[in-house]
């Protein structure tokens, strides 16, 4: 029994201990302690003298509290009675009724702190300056505000219900303020502050002390994510500012007053409580509500100073390893969302940047905080930080698949992890992150602080500018970005050639993750220096229709869609999609053809549960040249196929389609493209649709017509034309996802995106859409002279045949089969899933196998026993190989086996 018992605990020893992190040790006992202790003030005083960021900081602050303080020494109830309370009813109950504010009822002694309005932010009232804020506002008729959308924004009466989250911003703003002024009595010693500061924040934490959880009255989702003040314990950061205003001001109350202490504690750790209760553990919500409960646990005392032990250790605890159904341990948060292989964490790019960033800074403020470093028991957050810039397009903008905007990778991250090595005196990932930093912020004296501090205590403290190395060099780009990447747990796939304007890039996503859209097998796609096939952005707030009907949804998305209904749920999805080959393999640095990638992947549309599959390559004919290769099958498993649309979205003023000699296409406007006949809204949400039948061939062109002295952009598209085609032009909602900074000639944000919708009736499996697209500019040209698509000789339907001919007499024959059929064309067979034979005019050629185990063509046969990808280049007399499996290449009489290896010369005449 005594060996049993002992096996259990070494079994329980070696499988806990591992993933817990250690507490800090010798915690601070005094005040402050959150940004500085009170050993470290003659340091910031004569920081603060020195240096003249630290005093401009120190005078914006002032600029912004003065006048308040100063007014509040002979008026202490200016600034007092316009928090956002309930003054006269001293309500202690609130009751939502979902997404929205219904009523308070209860009475407490004093005036208790208002809720806020509603979940979703989106309003036509404004939040008012100070001084137009009604004092003491507590009316039935709701909240006296400026109407946004009427003329002259005049103030009226509004339903608490309609007003966002006005009140929490009034709130906030107020206690800012008065956080900012405890700062400065603990660093000038004027009462004045202090008195200001102290009133505030009384009135604030006594009135909260009454207020219990808001009741959800449909007893719906709702009721596990709210917090005291607001809809979601996620914006909860008024007790961040709560938890540093009562930092600093507390050696004022322990000497004023003391009795109120045992108050405001027990109502801080109330507050805590009521974080860890709700919430989401498996996003960036986790992360969140722990930035919340580590500020409110660092102004608590310790453990033993308190009835039920919940002190300052038992919170810290709480984040770092303890798991419970709403709030998970940051270890278990970390593995979750994280691929250990790549670093990339489980949410679209732009709140997986934001995850990054938000770790890296938490293990920053954590280690300045507790002199304790945590990053050794977190290691998957170097590689995290290391793989951002796989993100980027060429123009140095990140992809934007789901919630997410394009612009700069953020570097925050990067200089984290500098200060991090820094603090612990280790070189090498000092070194590392340095030479990064460099590179992606171009900083030619390679200092951090770039911007001038804001007007923030946390200026003092977490904005000192940053020191770089000067040993430490500029990184090497081809260090972080590979010419493909694979990240399985978001369903994405990149492949890039070369940077700047003549770079090639192509993003393919699925939906699986957070803050995912229903947009099947979505692409992204880049051109002479604009992301011009570009992902819409998130158009509204979440809890928008257009939103919810149009912006996540498969219509607003490169992408296709089968008989108007494909939609599943957007937000947390569950939809990715298989990766049946690549070229060259994700994260390969060296040793393959660089001219060449493609990615074949496989999509179940669990909607109409039909077979989606789609080939994306990118072919670089010359330095600024080169085109893609796109085909997508699609088919309902169940057949029945009504019809399926190929939607592309492309930036520019104006968009044109053709026939394949120039001629415009006869469109009329046609209504078949809409809710009516029982499809998705989002097609109501387009407009000024034309559509035209053909069997033949055709091309759409978008133009971004540049200033005068600059060169025009354009994408063309050229698509197969098939039986049972119909083509439309459309106008859709503008596209969200560019922020401020690009240099577009047009507003992006209003104009209508422009959309080529390819319809085939019945199904799209045997009927592909086959598609070329060129990016070039009105300087350089076309290089594309010639497009023709071709059939299997074989017969097979499914197959997807291309003769391209480029000015400089460059001929490239495309082959793309499904299911490993061998096709056959003009002496040229292959069963590659996806195959290229490029001939160039000085007798030079490349032959492309993809996923096959045979291609003959040009006197070349090369066959292998497993399926793989294989590339043969001839330049002049000079033979290379890559074959990622053993192969055998026949040519000329000789016969020769090569085992698998990387890119090399060889001799095939032997």
């Amino acid at each position: 029994m005594k060996k049993t018992l002992t096996l259990i605990v070494l079994i329980f020893i070696g499988t806990r201990l591992p993933a817990q992190i250690p507490l800090p040790n010798n915690l601070e006992q005094g005040y402050p302690r959150i940004y500085i202790t009170q050993k470290g003030k003659k340091d910031l005083q004569k920081t603060i003298k020195q240096e003249t960021w630290a005093q401009e900081v120190l005078k914006s602050i002032h600029n912004k509290i003065d006048a308040h303080v100063e007014r509040h020494v002979d008026d202490k109830e200016w600034m007092v009675s316009r928090l956002q309370m309930y003054w006269k009813t001293k309500a202690t109950n609130v009751y939502i009724n979902g997404i929205n504010y219904s009523h308070a009822d209860g009475e407490a002694p004093v005036p208790t702190v208002r809720f806020i309005g509603s979940r979703d932010y989106t309003t036509p009232y404004g939040k008012p300056k100070l001084e137009d804020v009604l004092p003491y506002m507590d009316d039935p008729r709701g909240l006296y505000l400026p109407n946004k959308n009427k003329e002259g924004k005049p103030f009226e009466w509004a339903a608490q219900s309609k007003t966002g989250r006005v009140i929490y911003s009034i709130n906030e703003e107020i206690i800012g303020l008065a956080k900012d002024a405890s700062f400065i009595y603990w660093l000038e010693n004027d009462e004045r502050f202090a008195k200001f500061s102290f009133d505030v924040f009384h009135t604030y934490m006594e009135g909260m002390s009454y207020r219990s959880e808001p009741i959800d009255l449909l007893n719906g989702h709702i009721q596990t994510l709210v917090g005291f003040t607001n809809f979601q314990v996620i914006h909860e950061g008024v007790l961040i500012s709560i938890a540093e205003l009562y930092d600093f001001l507390h050696q004022y109350i322990e000497t004023n007053h003391p009795d109120k202490i045992e108050m405001y504690d027990t109502t801080i750790k109330r507050w805590a409580d009521q974080v860890i209760k709700n919430g989401v553990p498996q996003n960036n919500w986790n992360l969140h509500q722990a930035k919340v409960i580590l500020k409110a646990a660092m102004v608590l005392q310790d453990d033993k100073n308190y009835k039920d032990k919940k002190g300052r250790e038992y919170y810290i605890n709480y984040i770092l390893n303890v798991t419970s159904a709403r709030q998970w341990s940051l270890t278990k948060f970390i593995d979750y969302g994280y691929d250990e292989n790549n670093g990339v964490w489980a949410e679209c790019p732009g709140y997986s940047q934001g995850v990054t960033k938000d770790l890296t800074n938490f293990i920053r403020d954590f280690d300045n905080t507790f002199n304790h470093n945590i990053l050794p028991y977190t290691p998957v957050i170097p590689e995290a930080v290391k793989m951002l810039p796989q993100y980027l397009f060429p123009n140095g903008q990140t992809v934007a698949f789901g919630d997410s905007y394009y612009g700069p990778i953020n570097t925050e991250a990067m200089s984290d992890m500098i200060r991090i090595a820094q603090k612990n005196n280790n070189k090498k990932l000092e070194e590392e992150f340095t030479g990064m930093y460099r590179l992606f912020t171009r900083s030619p004296k390679g200092s951090g602080h770039r911007r001038k501090p804001k007007s923030n205590i946390s200026s003092f403290f977490e904005s000192k500018p940053l020191e770089l190395n000067p040993k430490y060099k500029i990184g090497n780009l081809k260090d972080y970005i590979t010419q493909t990447f694979y990240a399985p747990n978001v369903s994405w796939h990149v492949q890039r050639m070369g940077t700047g304007k003549d770079g090639m890039m192509v993003s393919l996503n699925g939906s699986l993750g957070n803050h995912m859209h229903a947009n099947g097998i979505n692409m992204e796609l880049y051109g002479k220096g604009f992301i011009q096939g570009a992902d819409p952005g998130k158009g509204a707030s979440y809890l928008q229709p257009k939103y919810l009907e149009f912006y996540s949804q498969f219509p607003a998305h490169n992408t296709v869609m089968v008989d108007g209904v494909s939609s599943y749920t957007e937000m947390l999805s569950y939809h990715a999609f298989d990766l049946m080959g690549q070229y060259p393999k994700s994260e390969q640095k060296q040793g393959f053809y660089e001219h060449i990638t493609y990615s074949d992947v496989y999509f179940l549309e669990p909607e109409t549960r039909s077979d989606q599959s789609r080939l994306v390559s990118i072919i670089k004919t010359g330095e600024a040249t080169g085109y893609y290769i796109d085909v997508f099958r699609s088919k309902k498993q169940r057949k029945g196929d009504k019809f399926h649309d190929y939607f592309y979205h492309n930036l520019g003023q104006s968009m044109q389609v053709n026939d394949t000699k120039g001629t415009p296409l006869e469109l009329t406007p046609s209504e078949e493209m809409g809710f009516a006949g029982g499809h998705l809204y989002a097609f109501d949400y387009m407009w000024d649709k034309k559509s035209v039948r053909t069997n033949e061939a055709y091309q759409a062109e978008w133009k971004i017509d540049m200033p005068d002295g600059e060169d025009d952009v354009f994408m063309n598209l050229w698509m197969k034309g098939t039986e049972g085609r119909e083509v439309f032009t459309i106008k859709s909602p503008p596209n969200k996802a560019f922020r401020k900074g690009n240099s577009f000639p047009y507003d992006v944000n209003k104009a209508p995106y422009l959309t080529l919708a390819a319809r085939q009736h019945g199904e799209a499996w045997e009927h592909p859409f086959i598609s070329v697209y060129e990016p070039y500019t009105s300087k350089e040209g076309k290089s594309i002279s010639a497009i023709v698509g071709f059939d299997d000789e074989n017969g097979n339907k499914d197959f997807a045949g291309l003769h391209i001919t480029n000015k400089s007499g460059r001929e490239d024959y495309v082959f793309s089969s499904y299911g490993g059929k061998m096709a056959s064309y003009n002496n040229m067979s292959t069963n590659a899933s996806y195959a290229l034979v490029g001939n160039d005019k000085k007798d030079d050629l490349v032959l492309f196998m993809g996923n096959g185990s045979k291609l003959k063509a040009n006197g070349f046969t090369i066959l292998a026993n497993e399926k793989g990808n294989v590339v043969v280049e001839k330049k002049g007399d000079e033979f290379y190989l890559h074959n990622e499996v053993p192969v055998t290449i026949s040519f000329k009489g000789k016969k020769n086996s090569f085992k698998a290896g990387a890119l090399r010369l060889i001799n095939l005449e032997k």
